[in-house]
């Protein structure tokens, strides 16, 4: 063998050496830059379970006043009962009034009534999820487009049952022609 093919294998393999091995020598350098993200995931973990804790408390809130009103409740537990659940609800917003400050000029209180104001009166309305104006732009996009399409249905299929809009010539399911 030639010693110039030597020197070639030899340098190939020190440079696929060197490749294979710089993820062991550069690992520090990578943990300093992900430390940083790590507190911004944990305050955006910890707003979104205290979102998800005030999400569950309006719930309850509205379970409790409904079987209020059915009686499923004696008249003598409820204002307890609600008054606790206020009090996680105020305690939730403060935690997440801590977390991101707002300009609200409403105590946790009041904003909580006013929320729990805004879904009976969506209830009222047969509206079953969040709020109508959630003052998420897509959230409430998809909403509309929800009603656009609940407003469009003209009947039924007869050969399967499913909904059909008024534009529909055939059933979107089985495609059995719909007569206008």
């Amino acid at each position: 063998m030639d010693v110039g093919s030597i020197l070639l294998i030899l340098g190939l393999a020190g440079l696929v050496i060197a490749i294979l091995s710089r993820p062991f020598y550069t690992h520090t350098a990578n943990q300093r830059l992900i430390a940083l993200p790590e507190e911004a995931q944990h305050k955006d973990h910890l707003r979104s379970s205290l979102l998800a804790e005030h999400e569950r408390i309006l719930s309850a809130l509205q379970e409790l006043e409904f079987d209020h009103v059915l009686g499923k409740i004696p008249a003598e537990d409820y204002p307890m009962q609600r008054a606790a659940l206020l009090q996680k609800g105020a305690a939730t917003l403060r935690q997440l009034d801590e977390l991101m400050p707002s300009n609200s000029t409403l105590s946790a209180e009041d904003r909580i009534e006013a929320l729990v104001a805004a879904r009976r009166a969506d209830a009222s309305r047969g509206q079953t999820g969040p709020a109508a104006d959630t003052g998420d732009p897509l959230e409430n996009l998809i909403a509309a487009r929800r009603r656009e399409r609940e407003e469009k249905t003209t009947g039924f299929c007869p050969k399967c049952g499913k909904p059909v809009q008024k534009s529909d010539r055939f059933c979107p399911r089985c495609g059995a022609t719909v007569n206008a």
